[in-house]
């Protein structure tokens, strides 16, 4: 009497008689099982395999929090008064767009910061 196979079983066993599975990548390596203290190792490893960023994988406030927390540091760079307030403005536009958005019951009420603009405006100045 022949063992159960499910239809699975059978594809791959199939596949394997074929020479599906022969010269791989990877064939004959160790797995990399990414570091025992990071749990989210492997979709950090998949997100650089397929060249992606992961800033789109976080909930746009956590991200809307972080770059708020990034200035007027991250904003060195622009020259003028006119170009930071417009970065600024356009950062709050995001975050009351984001208060605006359905939020899931189950997760924790979490919001961005609207900055004061003129506050930033002039510790952007002290830089």
């Amino acid at each position: 009497m022949q063992p159960y196979e499910s239809h699975i079983e059978r594809l791959i066993r199939e596949a394997t008689e074929r020479g599906e599975f022969d010269n791989l990548r990877g064939a004959g390596k160790p797995l990399d099982l990414g570091s025992p203290d990071d749990p989210d190792w492997w979709i950090k490893q998949k997100l650089r395999a397929e060249g992606l960023d992961g800033a789109g994988a976080v909930p746009a406030v956590l991200s809307l929090r972080k770059e708020a927390a990034g200035f007027p540091e991250s904003l060195r760079e622009i020259r003028t008064e006119a170009g930071v307030r417009t970065v600024l403005e356009d950062d709050n536009d995001r975050c009351r767009r984001d208060r605006l958005m359905p939020r899931d019951p189950k997760t924790p009420p979490l919001v961005a910061p609207i900055l004061d603009v003129d506050a930033m405006v002039a510790r952007w100045r002290q830089l």
